[in-house]
């Protein structure tokens, strides 16, 4: 069976826009007809330009892009393939106007502790993380902690997290999936080639310490962690920028995890008091 093809990997040209809508509107499994009522046009406008044989406004450009919830980033690639100027801009995240913004990260961050918390860009590589995270990746191969740290990488490397999550099989399913639904809504090339290296990750056995049957009520899946203090048992909640009109805004995701028991609150409490940290 051929490999789905993800990405948007022709040239960016004058008469690109057809093909790239097209492109998003089967990725987003969208019909001509449902796309053309939720853009108000005409099933015979669309058509015509998917095909090229009209041209389309900028305001159609970004009416459509819409509909199909495409990301900022490639609504400006087709902007540019339509024969306009992107209108989303791209600042680095140290852009001093993205301070505001850096400032809520940090907040959001530093405020959560003593739980963990941490915020990655869209290829999962880590932009910010609490003191919290740090005690957690005892163990780690240095070689994933260097610059850029990739969030994935260090959670499924056999010698990253890997080894001692309790949960393995369930949690690598849950942040492959993940991972796979990004590709799909994105066609992120990078993304693509991160699924293809973490999905071909060996599973590393280890002995799984003993420990009680733990009940959540069937709501969410933990992230089980063994640590020298026992094991940790989390929930984690995803928060992004609302209404974003930045690139990198729009990329960015900050996840928060909470004690999913006692004993992990307990012993996260313990660990912040010893750093000198939040209780």
């Amino acid at each position: 069976m051929p490999r789905p093809r993800y990405g948007c990997a022709m040239s960016v040209t004058s008469n690109a826009f057809g093909p790239l809508l097209r492109e998003w509107r089967q990725r987003r499994r969208i019909s001509q007809l449902d796309l053309a009522l939720g853009g108000n046009i005409s099933t015979r406008h669309l058509s015509f330009l998917e095909t090229g044989r009209s041209r389309p406004s900028r305001d159609m450009v970004l009416n459509l892009a819409e509909q199909l919830e495409v990301p900022l980033r490639e609504r400006n690639v087709l902007l540019s393939a339509a024969g306009f100027a992107p209108v989303f801009g791209e600042r680095r995240l140290d852009d001093p106007a993205l301070t505001k913004a850096r400032q809520a990260v940090e907040l959001v961050i530093q405020g959560h502790a003593p739980w963990p918390a941490l915020a990655v860009d869209r290829h999962w590589n880590q932009v910010a993380a609490n003191a919290a995270i740090a005690g957690l990746l005892t163990g780690v191969d240095p070689a994933l902690l260097r610059p850029p740290v990739n969030v994935m990488r260090v959670a499924l490397h056999p010698a990253g997290l890997a080894p001692r999550i309790v949960n393995l099989p369930e949690w690598r399913h849950h942040l492959l999936e993940r991972l796979h639904r990004q590709v799909e809504t994105s066609g992120d090339p990078v993304l693509v080639a991160l699924l293809d290296e973490v999905r071909g990750y060996p599973v590393p056995y280890a002995p799984r310490p003993a420990r009680p049957v733990r009940d959540y009520a069937g709501m969410v899946l933990p992230f089980e962690l063994a640590t020298e203090a026992g094991v940790l048992a989390f929930f984690s909640t995803i928060t992004v920028f609302g209404t974003p009109v930045d690139v990198t805004l729009s990329e960015l995701a900050l996840e928060c995890f909470y004690p999913a028991d006692a004993a992990t609150a307990e012993i996260l409490q313990r660990a912040a008091k010893a750093r000198g940290g939040a209780a």
